[in-house]
């Protein structure tokens, strides 16, 4: 009996198609962050002195359109790699499903557990380097960051009650935990890098992660260290809900802003 569900063939095949070549990994990573960079540090700067918004919440505008930016591109690379968006075939591609064990294949929700040891593994691996965070930049003073990027800066009163930053924050966490960064770097990247780089794979793509965050680059040494856990939750357990958890439970910085803007914030 046919199968009406099943992928078509040529779709199948796409799907498991040869690995990236390391001039793809790079053309990748480079369409991602050359326009955080641009974003960041040419249209901010130019816009800021024009506007009446608060240059932190322009800045985080600007970031969030980067971050679309990428899921534009991760459409476009998986739909060339695939020949369509066909859902079977993407799903697939990109690991989304259950996390699988590493010894038998078979998917078990269990394994979602293991999204709490990983996340505080790159709380340890942020904190162990800060102290590099402050040697690269005392080292390369102009590289200090700009007040307005701290997101500390808009725990202010004068926020309070303004609830469309609720928005804009939910948005930025779609697009930085799921449709973003997590779509373009463990989706479209990690499950293709393992022909150049092997076993590290998932070590290779948490620096590329970390370089990629120009528009933060002052906290280049703790974007790396605290990153590695992602990475390695996706790859291990070929899922790429493992990736969206970890990364995601960084998100807890919302309860701040609404607190902010509720105005519970002292």
């Amino acid at each position: 009996m046919t199968n009406t569900q099943s992928v078509p063939a040529g779709l199948e095949a796409a799907a498991s198609s040869k690995q990236y070549s390391l001039t793809k990994i790079l053309a990748i990573w480079a369409a991602a962050t050359a326009p955080m960079a641009l974003l960041a540090w040419v249209v901010g700067p130019a816009l800021i002195p024009h506007t009446s918004l608060h240059p932190g919440l322009v800045h985080w505008m600007l970031m969030v359109v980067g971050m679309m930016w990428q899921f534009g591109v991760s459409l476009i690379v998986l739909r060339h790699e695939l020949g369509s968006l066909h859902w079977p075939a993407l799903k697939k591609r990109i690991w989304l499903n259950l996390p699988r064990d590493p010894r038998t294949g078979k998917p078990r929700k269990v394994l979602f557990l293991w999204a709490i040891p990983a996340f505080a593994a790159n709380g340890l691996g942020g904190y162990l380097a800060t102290r590099l965070d402050s040697a690269w930049t005392n080292w390369l003073p102009f590289l200090h960051e700009p007040s307005y990027t701290n997101i500390q800066g808009l725990a202010d009163p004068k926020f309070q009650g303004q609830w469309w930053i609720l928005g804009l924050a939910l948005t930025s966490m779609l697009f930085n935990y799921v449709l973003g960064e997590e779509l373009l770097f463990r989706g479209v990247l990690l499950p293709r890098m393992a022909g150049v780089f092997g076993r590290w794979d998932w070590v290779a793509n948490t620096v590329l992660f970390g370089l990629y965050h120009v528009h933060k680059i002052w906290a280049w040494p703790s974007m790396i260290a605290s990153s590695f856990g992602i990475a390695w939750a996706t790859k291990r357990y070929r899922s790429f809900w493992m990736g969206v958890i970890v990364h995601g439970l960084e998100g807890f910085f919302i309860v701040l802003i609404v607190a902010v803007l509720a105005g519970w914030y002292p």
